[in-house]
This record gives structure tokens, C-alpha cells and sequence, in this order.
């Protein structure tokens, strides 16, 4: 099996040198700051500064939040010192077409926010008792891992299904979604898409719900995938992309075979009435092994239950069929880590959570056992057929 000509692969520069800022030059008031690298685990007894107040070109809660992982020499400097060291990572990943992109993108975002007036403004902050089921709020406030296995199944190796949202915040943002639309057409607005594989569909974070969002992924989604995906990043979750894909004959019908931009994604079905549209997954893989062939135990099928969440890392490879009749739609989060990507230059071996890489490692263990039991028949003077 092949990942088709849809797979949105993550183009990522050469690392810098650890001592540039990918043009050659060292950053200013940098020193010797420039060559540290960032720690494993968070400083959880430090409390970060806000870079709310800047005009930045990346989401001032990913500063607030890398800051934890600063190196230890880095939490006492001042707040600018802090703030170019971690543009200085977080540039290595975003060359200047990119940054320009993304400028462009939050002009066109902050007009939006500034002209659309919400149609429920309870959606825009978090009440989290009006949006979620009791189950998942308990697992949440207990803050266990026996509490989040409680109300998960998990129907193939990495993919967790539950119980997440009460049916009256589903219709609700849907008919704020709705409402965004009937705006957009109204005032001639040009409406971002949420990716080159979908059509239909908004960005939620353009129209006021990053604050939102970014509380979901941080108190709701961070604390689970640390859990269950501590090897891709889940516990330092920082950054999400928060959007909603529309499926029917008359919107996108289907979405092919592709893996997502993110560490984590969180995809939940919001409703309406319909048929079709199963999600179908194969496998995990690295870069390397995006292509490779997918294991008869990695193959699931998964019908969509309105207002009942996926989670499953965003290099497990997946698609959606054919939505037959009726629509769908769906929120998703892709959460991302700005840590996991800064590490992922070290990171040789994917064998953690790879399938492919997994097979490899065991194969290359296997014949070393064989070739060891080999040598010591030889020894014995034992027959080796």
C-alpha cells in the first residue's frame, strides 16, 4: 500500500546551526544562550511569563508554554532574552515564506474577530460543565491514568475512543459554524479553508475560538496524551490547529489516505443525520516509513457516533470514505509539540512508536539471536542445519 498524492508531508528545513539562526547570523543578546538545547521534561514549579501583550509571529500561549522547557540557565534572564531564544528555535522550522504566510494569516484573522459578531458567546470562553459528559469531566478532575483508561476504548493499538461532548454544545457550534458562513457569503469575506485535502469547512481559531481551543488542548487533551502518547510529544503539547470538516454529496465526499500535521489529533463528530463516512486507519510510521506496507493487525474501520472523540497520534496513517447520504461534521485538533519537533533532529530511532521501525528492530534481534546460536553450535561441534 502507497500513501496517495493527498499526503500532506511536513517540509521541514535543515536543522540550523546551533549557534545561527539559519542565515548565518547569531541572534542578538543571545551569547552563549544560543548553543543550550531545551530540557526532557517541563519545569512544572516554573511559572512562565505572558507574551500576550506582543505582536508575535507564532501564538503567544506556545511561548508561555515552551518557557517551561527552557534550560535551567535560561529561567532568570529577562523576558526578551527568553523570547528570542525560543524564536530562534521556533524559526529554524518556519523559513521566511512561511513567517510571511503566517503574518499574512493572523491580519486576515484579527480583521475577521474584529467585524464577526459570535452568535453564542458562551462558546468562545470554556464551561467546561455545559461541554463535555460528566464520565470524561470526572477522568479530568481525578487526573489519573486509571481514570482516563476508564472511559476509553481502544478498538486497534493507538487509536482511543470515548464519550466527550453533550449534544447540546455539538448543535451549538455547528450553528456558529454555520453562522461564520452565512457571514462570510454575506460580506464577500474569502474563507481559509482548513487544509489543502478539504473544501468545505472553517478554521475555528480564525473567527475568536484559539482561547478556547487552546484551553481544551492544554487542560483536557495535554493531560491524556501524556498518558497515552508520552512518546510523541503528548505531554508537552503547545500549539493547535482547531477546525471543522463537512462531509456529503454536496461538500467533500471523502478524504483520502494521509497522515496529519500534528502530534496528536483530536477528532470528534459534531453530527448531522448521515450514512458512510467511516474513518480507516493503517498503521503508524515515521517519514521514512510513510509508504510501507500495512500489517493486517494495524487495519481498522471506525463509524462516526456524534458528540464520541478520537484520539490517535497524527502519523497514524488514515483516511475517511464516502459519506453516502445526509452531512457530517466534524471538529479536529491537530495538537503539536514545538519541543518533540526540536528533539526529533537527535532522534535516530522512531522504533518507540513506529510500527515499521518496531518490525525492523525486532527482525534485527532476531538475527542476531540466530547468529549468536550459530556460533556457539559451531563451537560445540554441534550440526548448524
Amino acid at each position: 500500500m502507497s500513501v496517495d498524492g493527498s499526503l500532506e508531508r511536513r517540509k521541514q528545513p535543515p536543522p540550523a546551526p546551533s549557534t545561527g539562526n539559519g542565515n548565518g547570523v547569531v541572534p542578538p543578546n543571545l551569547g552563549h544562550y544560543s548553543a543550550n538545547r531545551l530540557r526532557l521534561n517541563p519545569n512544572k514549579d516554573h511559572k512562565p511569563d505572558s507574551y500576550e501583550d506582543l505582536q508575535l509571529e507564532f501564538s503567544p500561549f506556545l511561548f508561555s508554554s515552551l518557557e517551561q522547557y527552557l534550560p535551567p540557565s535560561m529561567l532568570r534572564v529577562s523576558r526578551d532574552i527568553k523570547l528570542q531564544y525560543m524564536k530562534h528555535i521556533l524559526l529554524r522550522y518556519s523559513p521566511e515564506g512561511e513567517r510571511l504566510r503566517v503574518q499574512r494569516h493572523r491580519e486576515y484573522r484579527q480583521k475577521i474577530i474584529a467585524n464577526y459578531k459570535p452568535l453564542h458567546k458562551e462558546l468562545f470562553t470554556m464551561h467546561a460543565e455545559n461541554f463535555f459528559v460528566p464520565s470524561f469531566l470526572k477522568a479530568i478532575k481525578d487526573d489519573k491514568e486509571g481514570g482516563f483508561r476508564s472511559i476509553m476504548f481502544q478498538p486497534s493499538p493507538g487509536v482511543y475512543t470515548f464519550e466527550m461532548l453533550q449534544p447540546n454544545f455539538c448543535e451549538m457550534l455547528l450553528s456558529e459554524v454555520e453562522s461564520f458562513e452565512r457571514w462570510v457569503h454575506h460580506t464577500k469575506y474569502r474563507i481559509m479553508r482548513p487544509n489543502t485535502m478539504n473544501k468545505y469547512g472553517a478554521v475555528l481559531d480564525d473567527f475568536g475560538l484559539e482561547t478556547m481551543l487552546n484551553k481544551l488542548m492544554l487542560d483536557f487533551i495535554r493531560p491524556i496524551s501524556e498518558v497515552f502518547f508520552p512518546e510523541v510529544g503528548g505531554a508537552t503539547l503547545d500549539s493547535h490547529h482547531g477546525f471543522v470538516v463537512e462531509y456529503g454529496t454536496d461538500r467533500d465526499v471523502e478524504l483520502g489516505f494521509h497522515v496529519d500535521d500534528s502530534e496528536v489529533t483530536l477528532n470528534v463528530c459534531l453530527g448531522k443525520q448521515f450514512s458512510g463516512g467511516e474513518l480507516f486507519f493503517r498503521g503508524v510510521r515515521c517519514d521514512k516509513h510513510v509508504n510501507t506496507e500495512t500489517q493486517s493487525e494495524e487495519m481498522l474501520d471506525y463509524s462516526h457516533v456524534p458528540g464520541r472523540a478520537v484520539l490517535h497520534r497524527g502519523r497514524h496513517r488514515h483516511g475517511a470514505r464516502a459519506t453516502t447520504s445526509g452531512r457530517r461534521v466534524n471538529l479536529l485538533m491537530w495538537c503539536r509539540s514545538a519541543v518533540f519537533r526540536e528533539l526529533r533532529k537527535y532522534q535516530k530511532d522512531c522504533s518507540s512508536w513506529c510500527g515499521e521501525c518496531q518490525r525492523e528492530k525486532k527482525e534485527r534481534q532476531r538475527q542476531a539471536v540466530a547468529a549468536t546460536k550459530m556460533e556457539l553450535l559451531k563451537r560445540d561441534g554441534k550440526p548448524t542445519a
